[in-house]
């Protein structure tokens, strides 16, 4: 069976605002769908996030989402026991704007995520500062990293190529034998 990605949307979004990110992977033959998420801190949302996306098989689950439901998908696949064959982070938020110093505590749990990982991020996110993020990505172990120039903290003017990435990168995991 192939991966089902759940993807949880940025702070000031829903659900609802995750549809062409929804729309355009399930055109590309994934199994995707939105997990609303509540308006709180993303440590505290990770509960909800637990209850609405299934664990395991690892084969089966991918997560992600966009800025703050990306953080809350790193935040649960970095707990003990979970099983996620997948995370995909679109504009991760890892400080607040005009405050790098705060990248430290965003990215504490990074080294406990298994799973393989796929980062894209405008290199002009005030949400990340592109030196940190490339400083930073190490700490997953298994994780690649794509950029797009002259872009923000949105995605969406250059959707297509971050969806065709995104299948290209569960089409290799699909692929690629089992761990262990």
């Amino acid at each position: 069976m192939p991966i089902r990605l759940h993807l949880g949307h940025g702070a000031s979004g829903n659900a609802a605002s995750m549809e062409p990110f929804v729309r355009g992977l399930v055109a590309r033959g994934i199994a995707a769908a939105a997990v609303d998420l509540p308006k709180r801190r993303a440590e505290d949302a990770v509960p909800a996030w637990r209850a609405a996306v299934p664990d395991g098989p690892a084969s089966e689950v991918g997560v992600g989402g966009h800025s703050y439901g990306g953080r809350v998908a790193s935040l649960a696949a970095a707990e003990p026991g979970t099983d996620y064959g997948a995370l995909v982070l679109f504009s991760y938020p890892l400080h607040p704007p005009g405050s790098p110093e705060r990248t430290e505590a965003r990215i504490a749990h990074w080294p406990r995520i298994t799973c393989p990982v796929l980062l894209l991020s405008g290199e002009s996110d005030p949400f990340a500062k592109i030196e940190l993020l490339k400083a930073a990505v190490p700490l997953l172990p298994r994780a690649e990293l794509v950029t797009y120039p002259r872009l923000g903290h949105g995605l969406k003017p250059v959707l297509d190529d971050v969806l065709d990435r995104v299948t290209a990168f569960l089409a290799a995991i699909e692929a690629s034998p089992a761990d262990g």
